[in-house]
C-alpha cells in the first residue's frame, strides 16, 4: 500500500470505527433504559449489538467507559445547545427556553441514554471526575444566560445558582416518569417542561416574557 493509500486509509478506518461505537452506544443506552445499568452486563450489550463479547472489548473496555461516553456526549449536545442559543437567539428568556428543552430532549434521546446520564456513580474516579468537570461547566453555562437575562430585564431571579440547580433538578427527574409509548413524544415533553420553567422567571413587562406567558395559557 502507497502512502497516499494510508493517509485516505486511516481517517475511513477512524469513521468506520467511531460509527460503530455510536451503534453500540446506541444499544447500550436503550438496554439501560429496559434493564437499568445495575443489572446490564457487557455480555448483554454485546449479545443485543450482534457482537462477541471479546468484540466489544476491542470498543469499549468495560462498562464503565460506555457509560462515560453516554454521559460525555449528552454534554457535549448540551454545550452546544447553550453557544448556538447564544450566537443565534437575541432574547435570553428565548435562550432559556432553547436550552432547557434541548436538555431534555438530550436526556430522553436514545442515542446518549437518559438512565446512563445519571449514573456517575458506577464511572471509575477518573472518568467520573472528568464528566463532573464538564457538568460543572455546563452548569456555568446555563447560569451565565439566566445571569444575563436578569441583567437585561429579561428574566427574574434572585439567585442564578439556585435557579440553575433547580431547573436541571426538574429537567433530569423527567426521565424517572417519562415513556416513551406515552401520549406525548419526547419533544413535546421537552417544549412543554422548558416553557413552564422559563414562565417562572420571565420578567412580565417583555415581549419575551408575555410569549411565554400566553403559551401557558
Amino acid at each position: 500500500m502507497n502512502n497516499r493509500s494510508l493517509l485516505t486509509g486511516t481517517p475511513r478506518r477512524a469513521r468506520r470505527r467511531e460509527a460503530r461505537r455510536s451503534d453500540i452506544l446506541r444499544v447500550a443506552a436503550r438496554i439501560f433504559r429496559e434493564r437499568g445499568v445495575t443489572e446490564t452486563g457487557m455480555r448483554d450489550i454485546a449479545d443485543a449489538a450482534d457482537l462477541s463479547p471479546a468484540n466489544l472489548y476491542h470498543y469499549f473496555r468495560g462498562k464503565d467507559e460506555i457509560l462515560f461516553y453516554c454521559q460525555d456526549r449528552a454534554l457535549d449536545r448540551m454545550l452546544d445547545a447553550v453557544a448556538g442559543a447564544k450566537r443565534t437567539i437575541p432574547a435570553t428568556a428565548d435562550q432559556l427556553r432553547t436550552v432547557l428543552s434541548a436538555h431534555l430532549r438530550t436526556l430522553l434521546d436514545d442515542v446518549e441514554g437518559a438512565t446512563a446520564h445519571l449514573k456517575v456513580e458506577w464511572l471509575s474516579p477518573q472518568l467520573r471526575r472528568r464528566i463532573v468537570a464538564k457538568r460543572d461547566r455546563y452548569e456555568r453555562a446555563l447560569r451565565s444566560v439566566i445571569d444575563a437575562g436578569c441583567e437585561r430585564g429579561e428574566l427574574v431571579t434572585a439567585d442564578s445558582a439556585l435557579t440553575a440547580r433547580a431547573m436541571l433538578g426538574a429537567l433530569n427527574w423527567t426521565v424517572t416518569w417519562f415513556n416513551p409509548k406515552g401520549p406525548k413524544s419526547a419533544a413535546e415533553i421537552s417544549d412543554g417542561v422548558a416553557d413552564f420553567l422559563v414562565r417562572g422567571v420571565a420578567a412580565p413587562d417583555t415581549a419575551a416574557g408575555r410569549r411565554a406567558r400566553l403559551k401557558g395559557r
